[in-house]
């Protein structure tokens, strides 16, 4: 009775299964497959023997990596920009969302939402061009502000200390309202009748959104906490690639930027295997144990 139930799910299923099929071929194809390059990492890989006739050098090459003078570089940086995007960027798009749950005109709210969002939406290369001319130090609107009160602009983009502080707050200008969506669509979920409640108690605006607001969206934020974590080191690479320059190398050098140097423009494809493969476990060795301590600190996590 059980196995026939089984087909009987089956036939119903099958159309959607059908639906699923081009993009289950797809993530085989483009995520899976190519997964056996990563033997390179353990190879002195040429490509004219191909992977499975290149010498096998154990872990030679990630042992390189970690003896080389980039290694504290590179990596001081990858945590330093990804740490501090991650302290800046898990609040303030719930303070955002809070605040926009908080306006009562509909059309100003909407009208406020759609001008935040709309940033999202410029490309990674334009929005780079526009820092660039914003903090000329000559001709930039930033500098021209700083004239009007007989002040200087310091050139920020030849400045490898004020790297991080232009990465950061460039990518919550321009996606700050994108990621408060989320938080919205949490708080628009929340029943009613608790606001309702609390106002009946004489609860104040920010008693509702400590006691409500706040324990409500508790599982979600934890939720993108969990995922942020697991992509620490991976910083946007097109993003630094585009905004760094000889000057500002000291501050801007990450583990993928130094990755797309070695492999694709000094051909060492075991190194930069390896030193792909290292930023990969150590993402999930945090991804696991964040998790973990959400399970057990909040009863929260991913799986």
């Amino acid at each position: 009775m059980k196995k026939k139930h089984r087909k009987t799910m089956l036939r119903k299923s099958l159309p959607l299964y059908v639906l699923l099929l081009p993009s289950a071929i797809l993530l085989l194809v483009f995520a899976y497959v190519p997964l056996y390059g990563l033997v390179m990492a353990f190879q002195n890989y040429s490509p004219a023997l191909g992977v499975f006739r290149s010498p096998f050098v154990g872990f030679q090459n990630f042992i390189q990596y970690f003896n080389s003078y980039q290694f504290g570089i590179t990596l001081r940086n990858t945590l330093y920009i990804s740490v501090y995007s991650l302290v800046v960027n898990t609040p303030l798009p719930v303070a955002l969302a809070i605040m926009c749950n908080q306006m009562r005109r509909e059309g100003f709210k909407k009208t406020f939402q759609v001008i935040s969002y709309l940033p999202h939406f410029i490309s990674t290369m334009v929005m780079c061009g526009m820092v660039l001319i914003f903090l000329s130090p000559q001709t930039g609107l930033v500098a021209n502000l700083f004239h009007l009160f007989g002040a200087k602009l310091p050139d920020l983009m030849s400045d490898s200390g004020a790297f991080a502080h232009v990465y950061v707050w460039s990518d919550v200008w321009q996606n700050l309202g994108w990621n408060s969506i989320i938080y919205i669509a949490a708080l628009s979920g929340i029943d009613p009748t608790y606001y309702e409640a609390a106002t009946m108690d004489g609860a104040t605006t920010w008693e509702k959104i400590r006691n409500i607001d706040l324990p409500m969206l508790m599982p979600t934020i934890m939720i993108l906490l969990i995922m942020s974590v697991g992509n620490l080191l991976n910083v946007g690479f097109e993003k630094v690639l585009l905004l760094q320059n000889p000057l500002n190398l000291a501050g801007s050098e990450i583990i993928s930027t130094y990755v797309y140097k070695i492999g694709l423009q000094n051909f060492q494809y075991s190194l930069s295997t390896a030193i792909g493969l290292f930023n990969t476990v150590i993402n999930i060795i945090l991804l696991l144990g964040v998790n973990w301590i959400s399970k057990k600190t909040t009863d929260t996590g991913l799986f």
